[in-house]
């Protein structure tokens, strides 16, 4: 019975390692940093034109550093 008790104990330990690995909340949450990082990359130094279509604004900083956040 012991042993069978060891075995069920792994494969719980096994599935709740998968799920934690797989959860959709670190998916997105990871995705939220990379594409934070990437827009905030562009939004360091903006060009003339992106910041007369912001209307002066350094949105993509703005919205970069908010996902990072």
């Amino acid at each position: 019975m012991s042993d069978l008790h060891k075995e069920v104990s792994e494969l719980e330990r096994k599935s709740a390692t998968a799920a934690r690995l797989f959860d959709i909340r670190r998916i997105i949450g990871g995705l939220f940093v990379v594409y934070g990082v990437i827009v905030t990359i562009a939004g360091i130094s903006p060009s003339d034109a992106d910041l007369k279509k912001a209307e002066g604004v350094h949105i993509n900083l703005w919205t970069g550093l908010a996902m990072l956040a």
